[in-house]
């Protein structure tokens, strides 16, 4: 998988829900539902409760974060 294929996949999935999970240091998991909002070269935005949160395409690749579509 490479940051186009991910990007890609994200613009074809503004506007649907989405349940991000971010693993973290010690096992933490923190979980962010929202909708797709913006696509940037580096990033992507979801709407969370009116609150705009950014997540980098690169930790989509890792797995430091999941995506899971609602």
């Amino acid at each position: 998988m490479n940051i186009n294929k991910v990007k890609e996949e994200l613009a074809k999935k503004i506007n649907q829900r989405v349940v991000i999970s971010v693993y973290g240091l010690r096992n933490r998991v923190n979980r962010h539902e929202g909708k797709i909002f913006k696509i940037y070269p580096n990033i992507f935005t979801i709407l969370e409760n009116g609150e705009e949160k950014s997540f980098p395409y690169r930790d989509v690749i890792t797995g430091d974060i999941k995506i899971k579509y609602v």
